[in-house]
């Protein structure tokens, strides 16, 4: 049963009137057994999440790849022809593929269950004439809820009466500072989230006044709600790792089909062979041909990224996205929370003589200093900016202090603004009230603009303001405001208000007349103006550099908030995305474009700001539309659909919410955007070490392949290996070696190259050139010694000894190339085995292994293995170097070639 009422978009545009006869609620709420009737009609007031993924179906998951169905096919080709070795074979690297697979998956799993609902809070709600607590989810449509400072709004509520409201809503909307409210506005129907003024939001947190309201909306009638369903329902972007792996299995298996059927009817035509002899030929082929290694030692190489990342504050849920991240081509990142600290910070200070003072530290740890002219005050040595920071602290609601070595606030950000500003001047909270005793007060009011305080002064009484500039300057005198005329003032602010910072003004006087607390105070006049302060949202600490570095690596970065323009693009200076209006784009012109208008926007466009929850959704389709591989970074319930919609999603750890954190594919753990090249860079390294292991896989299967061939091409009546000998060189030696291979740590340098074309394939020019080169070399080489050691007239037992010297010098082959697999552009002379332990570990077990199967009586039986005399070591030892010379010429042919494409490769 679907239990959303009507449409909740339009509360914000009627009267209270209109809103309680469409709710048909009286003016003193609801009764129990009415709230109990609604609650079986709506619904409870909870958001849906998705299960934990259970075990079963995490294994599953290991088994849905195109690659993995051509092995399982192979392996009942082998059972139809009784060869139950073969069949075991592939069957071993199918269960240990998804062992590895699912293990990383569920630890991956097990690191995000701290996810928790949403609305886990109780609510203050009026029914039966009598205001009651009920948990939030047993809240319902036509609830009379009461709110005030600190708590966290339980559904969508269209607001009755306010005192000083101010609520955050900056996990909905992207909005960094708390909104003002006011119940008696009334808005059009289009008008944004953003700016609904007389609407509160679930999930929201109420930082100062307190309220009453009407319940709009619960459940998934409301914003978070709507946003949830957009989770759930969206399918997202596919990993490109899984994209780029899906075209190479196809082409893979369409070649091992082409090349088995052509060559067995050649076979068949040309040679004179048996249809029963050429299918086995085909089956050879196809074994040759398929990498059985390759689903193993990809999760390994994803597994090996996973650990890697998470040293780095990276947790992966999924093992594709790891590899995704290393490809993206676009980050769009939200600014609130995520490029900054969602902390108000105080920048900048503009005394009354005009003298300016800057402010270092970022959020609101008291960690900073102030300085003039580029040099930092000694605290205490400046009167004027010591009056304005005791203003700031007389004049302030909110709590800092320091527990057990940490920091620790509460209230209004603006607030906690001021005491971190007056602590920096060495200002202590509690001993300045303690010498300055509060006697009464004016809370800040929206039709005020201004808060003061009332405080005792040397025996007098004292009034502190900060508010509005243009509020406050009215009620300074002219002789205060220093040798400026007061629109010089007006001006000053409007500057900095332009710069992105959020202006206050600051005043005092000392009064004439006492006053008490029990009397009203009137606003005050003929103030001393104090001087200004400019707040800012400020960057996280390596931002900056974060974000210079994605240009580096050739990673546009997107800004997508739900802030201001003015706000948005400051920001957007500071870290080198913007520098004019031209180049930020509002949610209201976005409104105006068409879908095929947006993919163009995307590509010249880097800053989009008042943009609405949907629209986030809209820019990433558009952006992966305009060819882009898109990672979405986000904290807020805001983001969620953006991140799930994205080719890789990137959630923040300590400050998302569960919606954001359950929606990515990667999570955050330290909410550092700076991590975001950390994993940029070992997604790379992922993919580099990937493409080593395919090269390594294809082009000694292609060998095979080539062996094969020569073998049906020039009649020879024997196969050259037989099929369980072929699984033995892929699965076994060559299975050790490329698992190993995926443990190569990184060349250096990949974060200095662009990333690799959405369309480009894994086979690209350079991978197909030196995978045929390869190829047809062990190929040749190899069948030449096959035939050079099987004699004309050849018995059983001599075939036996020429496949078994082949597969000797096949497994010599593999231990050679594996040095050159380790670059794609490197000398394997200038790489020194030793900065790689588990590849040259992994060496030299693959051929102990197969040396043990020569001396065995098991390694005889099944592969036929068999002791060789010194030698015909020595030859098969002089015979496999020589892939290493063929392929330095290849490289160094390569880097003559396309000298600019070495950092692309």
């Amino acid at each position: 049963m679907d239990h959303r009422p009507q449409a909740s978009a339009d509360w914000h545009a009627l009267d209270l009137d209109s809103v309680a006869r469409k709710l048909d609620v009286g003016v003193h709420g609801l009764s129990e057994t009415e709230a109990a009737a609604r609650l079986v009609e709506y619904g409870r007031n909870d958001l849906p999440r998705r299960p934990p993924t259970p075990l079963w179906a995490i294994i599953l998951r290991q088994f849905r790849s195109p690659l993995i169905y051509i092995l399982a096919l192979a392996a009942l080709v082998s059972v139809a022809l009784g060869d139950v070795k073969d069949a075991a074979f592939i069957a071993g690297v199918l269960v240990l593929n998804a062992v590895i697979g699912s293990f990383q998956e569920w630890k991956a799993e097990q690191s995000s269950q701290a996810l928790k609902k949403l609305l886990q809070i109780r609510a203050s709600v009026h029914r039966d004439g009598d205001v009651r607590e009920v948990p939030a989810e047993e809240v319902v449509p036509g609830d009379i809820v009461w709110m005030e400072s600190g708590n966290r709004v339980p559904a969508d509520i269209r607001l009755v009466s306010a005192h000083g409201l101010e609520s955050d809503e900056s996990l909905l909307t992207g909005e960094s500072l708390p909104v003002a409210k006011d119940p008696d506005w009334i808005g059009g129907e289009a008008t944004p989230v953003a700016d609904r003024m007389n609407m509160v939001f679930a999930g929201s947190v109420i930082t100062r006044g307190r309220a009453k309201g009407l319940v709009v909306a619960t459940g998934m009638a409301t914003g978070v709600g709507q946003l949830a369903m957009d989770v759930m329902g969206e399918s997202g972007g596919r990993p490109p790792l899984l994209e780029r792996m899906e075209r190479f299995t196809r082409v893979i298996a369409v070649a091992v089909l082409v090349a088995a059927t052509v060559i067995g009817a050649l076979g068949v035509v040309l040679g004179g062979y048996s249809a029963t002899t050429m299918f086995m030929f085909a089956v050879a082929l196809a074994v040759s041909a398929i990498p059985e290694g390759l689903p193993v030692a990809m999760t390994v190489a994803l597994a090996i990224a996973t650990t890697r990342m998470a040293g780095r504050g990276l947790i992966v849920r999924r093992l594709t996205a790891v590899e995704g991240l290393g490809s993206c081509t676009l980050i769009a990142t939200d600014k609130t929370g995520t490029l900054t600290c969602n902390e108000l910070t105080v920048r900048q200070v503009c005394l009354p003589d005009g003298e300016t003072f800057e402010v270092t530290g970022e959020g609101f740890r008291p960690v900073g200093e102030i300085l003039k002219d580029g040099k930092p005050l000694q605290p205490g040595c400046h009167e004027q900016l010591g009056w304005l920071a005791r203003a700031g602290i007389l004049c302030n609601e909110a709590d800092l202090h320091q527990r057990n070595g940490s920091w620790t606030w509460h209230g209004d950000a603006v607030d906690v603004a001021f005491l971190s500003f007056a602590h920096k001047l060495g200002w202590n909270h509690e001993s300045t009230l303690d010498s300055h005793p509060q006697v009464n007060q004016i809370p800040f009011e929206p039709e005020y603009q201004f808060a003061a305080s009332f405080n005792r002064v040397d025996g007098g009484v004292g009034v502190f303001i900060k508010g509005a500039p243009e509020r406050v300057l009215a009620m300074c005198s002219e002789a205060s405001c220093g040798e400026f005329a007061p629109d010089r003032w007006d001006q000053t602010a409007i500057g900095m208000a332009a710069r992105g910072y959020r202006v206050l003004a600051l005043a005092d006087q000392r009064l004439d007349q006492p006053i008490g607390s029990d009397q009203v105070p009137s606003p005050p006049s003929e103030l001393r103006f104090l001087g200004f302060v400019g707040m800012i949202d400020p960057l996280r600490s390596g931002v900056k550099d974060a974000v210079r570095s994605c240009a580096r690596a050739g990673v546009s970065v997107a800004m997508i908030t739900g802030d201001h323009r003015v706000t948005a693009l400051a920001i957007a200076r500071d870290l080198g995305l913007a520098d004019d209006e031209n180049q930020v784009i509002t949610g209201g012109a976005l409104q105006e474009k068409t879908a095929a208008e947006l993919p163009e926007i995307i590509r010249h466009i880097r800053v989009f700001a008042r943009v609405a929850p949907r629209q986030k959704l809209e820019i990433v389709n558009a952006a992966r539309r305009a060819g882009h591989f898109v990672a979405v970074t986000g904290d807020g319930v805001n983001d969620a659909p953006a991140l799930q919609a994205a080719n890789v999603g990137v959630a923040m750890g300590k400050s998302g919410t569960d919606v954001a954190r359950e929606a990515g594919e990667l999570v955050i753990s330290d909410d550092n955007f700076a991590t975001i090249i950390a994993g940029i860079e070992e997604g790379r390294v992922a993919y580099d070490n990937i493409r080593k292991v395919i090269y390594l896989l294809i082009s000694t299967g292609a060998a095979e392949l080539v062996l094969m061939a020569l073998a049906v091409g020039t009649g020879t009546p024997y196969l050259p290996l037989m099929p369980v000998q072929i699984l033995w060189l892929n699965l076994v030696t060559n299975g050790i070696q490329d698992v190993a291979l995926a443990f190569e740590p990184n060349e250096g340098g990949v974060l200095s190259r662009h990333p690799r074309s959405p369309k480009e394939r894994i086979f690209n020019r350079l991978m197909i050139e030196r995978t045929a080169i390869a190829a047809v070399t062990m190929g040749v080489i190899g069948f030449g010694t096959f035939r050079w050691f099987l004699p004309d007239a050849a018995t059983e037992a001599d075939v036996a000894a020429a496949r078994n010297t082949l597969l000797l010098l096949m497994v010599l082959f593999e231990n050679v190339h594996i040095g050159n697999c380790r670059s794609e552009t490197k000398s394997a002379l200038v790489m020194s085995p030793l900065r790689s332990p588990i590849l040259l570990a992994g060496a030299i077990t693959a051929f102990c292994i197969h040396l043990a199967a020569m001396h065995t009586p098991l390694g005889r039986y099944v592969l036929g293995a068999q002791p060789i005399d010194a030698n015909q070591w020595g030859i098969l030892i002089l015979l496999s170097l020589t892939i290493l010379p063929v392929m330095e010429l290849h490289k160094w042919s390569w880097r003559k070639r396309f000298p600019g494409d070495q950092a692309a490769c």
